[in-house]
């Protein structure tokens, strides 16, 4: 089979592809910059932004009364908002914008804003959100038998916690796009997403439009990482407004340092678990609670929580089991799609859960997955899938021969046990 060569390979390697900010300039175009909260939580008590208008350069200013349609930009539940509405949830949650003859401008004017609000306690903290039960979303729980009676009963139990960051996307491109107004009253829209209808769908909800006034469009897709699923939307929605408003084009470049504290991440996770095994390391039951650092509002966690769910037993087979999903609420920014979409976050859980029993037992923590792996007979998923098709055991067999891994594993623990006895002796050699 031949390779094929990528349609803009050419192009990207030459520097010829054209991303949003490579497209020329109009000399009417105007650039956007917001205004930010410094509070992770309060209620907005008062926004002067006189100065902020009279600044050099500005043409436009908007807060969230002047949106002439839908304020929510959420992709699936609800509470997104494009600026700030009375209260903020999370340090850099834009209050306004600012549309100006140059970004630099925009963002100096945005400085100028007098701004009063009354801070309220926050929650920031998994564990602060888990111990105030604030969630975003109802929790979820999946159950196979009785775990409790199993893991008493087991020949051996371990519970362990583990805390696993999140990641920022640091896509190829960043958040961008050139909004464009037509004749009809509608806006064309150049947007940097990985979504481009939910983009057209947000920006004409926003608008007050049908749907069909805007259109669309998106250069080049990929290296977006999940952070431009829902997140590019609200960038979008933006520009489009100021661009309706002034009748002129308008480019929103989000600044990285503003879009570190202004979009969402990949999910904090605060993963626990209790297990039952017995002497050859057989898991008998499992209690296992995954907590995701959801932000303050549910954006797309309702999914990344429940596939953490799903991926909670990776490819090991718990005979009984229940397993929590945690969705929660916290005064931090809203966090988004990223690879693997909650996927790893569970799988982690497991593979840490394997390899702690391993230690337990003292055996070989290849023995003790094979021992645990799903096979005829022993098939059920926590959320009630049948396994029909059993391939990782002859896999992982036939990789562990292939790699000669006893013997390396063998020759890794002479190498360790001669290089404490030499360490040893150093040591011995050096009191004297």
């Amino acid at each position: 089979m031949s390779a094929q060569e990528h349609e803009s390979a050419v192009k990207h390697v030459t520097g010829t592809a054209l991303y949003v900010d490579d497209m020329p300039e109009t000399r009417d175009q105007l650039h956007v910059a917001t205004g930010q909260s410094t509070f992770a939580h309060g209620r907005l008590v008062s926004l002067d932004l006189s100065s902020v208008r009279r600044a050099p350069g500005v043409v436009d200013v908007i807060t969230f009364a002047d949106i002439p349609g839908s304020g929510d930009v959420s992709p699936v539940h609800h509470g997104d908002l494009l600026l700030a509405d009375g209260e903020v949830n999370y340090v850099g949650q834009p209050l306004f914008a600012v549309a100006a003859t140059s970004q630099r401008l925009a963002k100096q004017a945005c400085a100028l804003a007098i701004v009063e609000i009354e801070g309220l306690d926050p929650v920031l903290s998994i564990q602060s959100a888990l111990d105030a039960g604030s969630f975003v979303l109802p929790t979820r729980t999946f159950q196979t038998g009785d775990a409790a009676t199993a893991i008493a009963s087991a020949d051996h139990v371990l519970e362990s916690e583990m805390y696993v960051r999140g990641q920022e996307h640091f896509y190829l491109e960043g958040q961008v796009c050139l909004a464009t107004p037509d004749e009809d009253g509608g806006v064309h829209v150049i947007s940097s997403s990985q979504h481009p209808t939910e983009v057209q769908r947000l920006v004409a909800s926003v608008l007050g439009l049908d749907i069909n006034c805007v259109h669309a469009e998106v250069r080049r897709m990929g290296g977006g990482f999940g952070g431009k699923e829902s997140q590019a939307a609200a960038v979008a929605c933006t520009a489009a407004v100021f661009a309706v408003r002034t009748g002129r084009p308008v480019k929103y470049r989000m600044p990285r340092q503003d879009d570190m504290v202004q979009t969402g991440k990949r999910h904090d996770f605060f993963n626990r678990y209790r297990v039952g095994f017995d002497k050859k390391g057989v898991i008998q039951g499992v209690e296992m609670n995954l907590a995701g650092l959801c932000g303050c509002t549910a954006d797309l966690s309702e999914g990344i929580v429940d596939r953490a769910m799903f991926h909670a037993d990776n490819a090991y087979f718990y005979p009984n089991s229940l397993i929590r999903g945690y969705r929660c609420h916290t005064h931090t920014v809203s966090n988004t799609a990223f690879r693997g979409f909650g996927g790893p976050k569970g799988m982690i859980a497991a593979e840490a859960m394997l390899d702690d029993i391993a230690r337990a037992t003292g055996q070989d923590p290849l023995a003790v997955r094979l021992a645990n792996l799903y096979a005829p007979g022993r098939d059920l998923t926590p959320y009630g899938q049948k396994v029909e098709q059993h391939q990782l055991s002859r896999l992982m067999r036939q990789l562990a021969d292939d790699a000669d891994y006893q013997s390396r594993r063998r020759e890794i623990a002479d190498f360790n046990a001669s290089g404490s006895q030499d360490r040893k002796s150093t040591r011995l050699n050096s009191s004297h």
